[in-house]
């Protein structure tokens, strides 16, 4: 039976598990612009990175390892997880052990057996789990489904959406040798992102085309990938992630019977923080003219100002859920649902290998 959930008390003590790019430029920045939390812990093995953790949050304990975290435990009622995907079971899964709720990095889970499990024990313990879809407060996203929500475009019938950049040596050192098993390969990294987002703006799919390729020699997940989902509610989206695109695409492309919206280029919040800017700062989050996106018919546009982007949102909305029982920012359930539609196009996809090589 579930049980409710524990409400805390502010500040809500809060562990972040791993410094990397998602620990230091997503997370421990929100963490601490938001009053409502107290960042009490940061675990990082890595030498460089205590040394960061201990420069930029000086107050905060900073422990080398997991185990030595999970002994001390008791102390805080949060951890936020942003470790490379293949240890996001292992991590939570202990987590709830020590009767923690828990922050988990996109993607949830690298199977949909695992995210399934989680997601039951923790409502079983009354514990809360959500992850950090965070690209749901970007300031064109924001844009996007205000125009849908409003009616802008009319009855929409075509969707486009893309993360696409020219990166031909390959990411991060994790990132660029994992494999799929492990959470690795361009779908996993980005797929949670625009999936979640056509079905937030679209709904359920009923059909799914997909392809997938290993463009780096040598890597062993794909690294460009093109999705067309047709949506139950008509809509066909189009998504688009690569590292190989020498010239990108529009992020955003809305068609409708009224008119059409076009959006270039991507959300300023990651590339502010990691030059060191904070959420609290002026400005941050605000999009400049030459960047909104366009609405109309050619020959009759107009620019469409984009929403400040705001992924401290995400903190805001689960101090809400943590403190007063108001709902999660992102429903574990969503994101279960974009793991089993990652695995069933993998799924796809070897199969379709296999019967090809058969037939040669």
């Amino acid at each position: 039976m579930t049980r409710t959930a524990e409400l805390f008390q502010a500040p809500i003590r809060t562990a972040l598990i791993g410094f990397g790019l998602g620990g230091r430029v997503f997370h421990a920045p929100f963490l601490a612009a938001d009053a409502r939390f107290s960042l009490d812990a940061i675990v990082t093995g890595d030498p460089a990175r205590q040394a960061d953790a201990h420069a930029r949050y000086p107050e905060t304990s900073v422990i080398a390892s997991v185990p030595e975290f999970f002994e001390v435990a008791d102390d805080v009622d949060l951890v936020v997880i942003s470790s490379p995907p293949s240890a996001h079971y292992a991590l939570a899964s202990a987590a709830i052990d020590a009767g923690l709720s828990i922050v988990i990095d996109k993607p949830f889970t690298t199977n949909s057996g695992e995210g399934l499990d989680l997601i039951t024990r923790a409502e079983e313990r009354g514990l809360l789990l959500t992850v950090f879809q965070n690209r749901r407060w970007d300031g064109d996203f924001q844009t996007v489904s205000d125009l849908v929500a409003g009616g802008a475009l009319g009855e929409i019938h075509h969707f486009e959406s893309r993360f696409e950049w020219w990166k031909p040596q390959g990411g991060r050192a994790w990132k660029g040798e994992a494999t799929v098993a492990e959470g690795g390969g361009i779908l996993f990294d980005l797929g949670p992102h625009l999936i979640d987002q056509a079905l937030q703006l679209f709904g359920p799919t009923a059909e799914i085309y997909s392809e997938l390729a290993t463009r780096r020699p040598g890597a062993p997940a794909e690294d460009d990938v093109f999705l067309a989902l047709t949506h139950e509610s008509g809509v066909t989206s189009h998504l688009w992630m690569s590292g190989f695109a020498a010239q990108k695409g529009p992020r955003f492309r809305m068609l409708g019977s009224k008119g059409a919206y076009t959006k270039f280029g991507l959300d300023g919040q990651e590339p502010a923080l990691i030059a060191g800017a904070v959420p609290n700062d002026e400005g941050f989050g605000v999009s400049p003219k030459h960047e909104w996106g366009v609405l109309g018919i050619d020959g009759d546009l107009a620019p469409v100002e984009t929403r400040r982007g705001s992924y401290a949102g995400f903190y805001s909305q689960l101090a809400d859920a943590l403190t007063t029982g108001a709902p999660l920012p992102v429903d574990p359930r969503d994101s279960q649902a974009i793991t089993e539609i990652i695995e069933n196009i993998h799924a796809t996809t070897r199969t379709r290998r296999q019967n090809r090589s058969q037939a040669l």
